[in-house]
């Protein structure tokens, strides 16, 4: 199964920078995208052959998560179960067979870290959530989790050390994430890539000059390691701030 991961920083606004040429040469079974902006009445577009699936916020213009698979899940709910997270818009999981899929779009420390405390009680309630799924079924969790890991995954590490996404509290959670039973499969594959990244600010010609950070990812449960047949960030699309990252499971 090949799976897509795209942040477009407002759907309505991708859908006229060529979003649906980008997604149809994808040919993803399940795409999920983040920060979608909008409520599903708000565009109109045909994705023959999927589902689909929105958790828009209560805020308009803001966040959002979407879900089109063409795979029938057996269930699909909204948010982590946390009623001090939920409005946002930034989570949807679907249940198949023998996975969980979880997207999400992690909420943003924001300038001045003036938003660390929420995010650090999200992550440790994203983190309990997705280990609740994980005693049942292996889970597959993609999105933008708005943190570069390591010095590895943003251009330029020194002077952006303590900005939002980069802090060392955000830091400290994903690696405890990933301590907990889930591998990170673009750097799992591709361990000491330089230059990947996902995500570049408009200003400054940072894209033109791949001055990026890598921050929307893709996730496994440790024992779906050798069912990973690729991983992949696809910088070569536009429409969005983001780039879309892909994998693809024996599944």
């Amino acid at each position: 199964m090949k799976f897509v991961s795209w942040n477009v920083n407002g759907l309505r606004a991708c859908l006229k920078k060529g979003f649906l040429e980008s997604f149809f040469a994808l040919d993803a079974d399940v795409f999920c995208l983040q920060e979608t902006k909008m409520e599903a009445h708000q565009a109109e577009f045909d994705l023959p052959g999927y589902q689909m699936y929105w958790n828009s916020a209560q805020k308009k213009g803001y966040s959002g998560t979407a879900v089109f698979t063409r795979l029938t899940p057996l269930r699909v709910s909204y948010d982590i179960g946390d009623d001090d997270h939920v409005g946002e818009g930034r989570s949807i999981t679907l249940e198949f067979e023998d996975f969980y899929l979880v997207t999400v779009y992690t909420p943003n420390a924001q300038d001045g870290l003036k938003r660390l405390d929420y995010r650090m009680a999200w992550e440790d309630a994203f983190r309990a959530y997705l280990l609740a799924l994980d005693e049942k079924k292996p889970v597959v969790v993609c999105g933008d989790l708005n943190v570069a890991h390591e010095e590895i995954d943003l251009k330029n590490p020194k002077s952006n050390h303590l900005n939002p996404g980069f802090s060392d509290q955000e830091r400290e959670k994903f690696s405890q994430l990933l301590a907990a039973g889930f591998t990170d499969t673009f750097r799992y594959l591709n361990p000491g890539l330089t230059g990947a990244y996902s995500w570049w600010s408009y200003r400054f010609h940072a894209r033109e000059n791949n001055a990026g950070w890598r921050i929307d990812y893709f996730l496994i449960s440790h024992r779906l390691r050798d069912r990973l047949t690729d991983a992949a960030i696809h910088t070569d699309i536009y429409g969005s701030d983001h780039c879309p990252v892909s994998i693809r499971l024996d599944v």
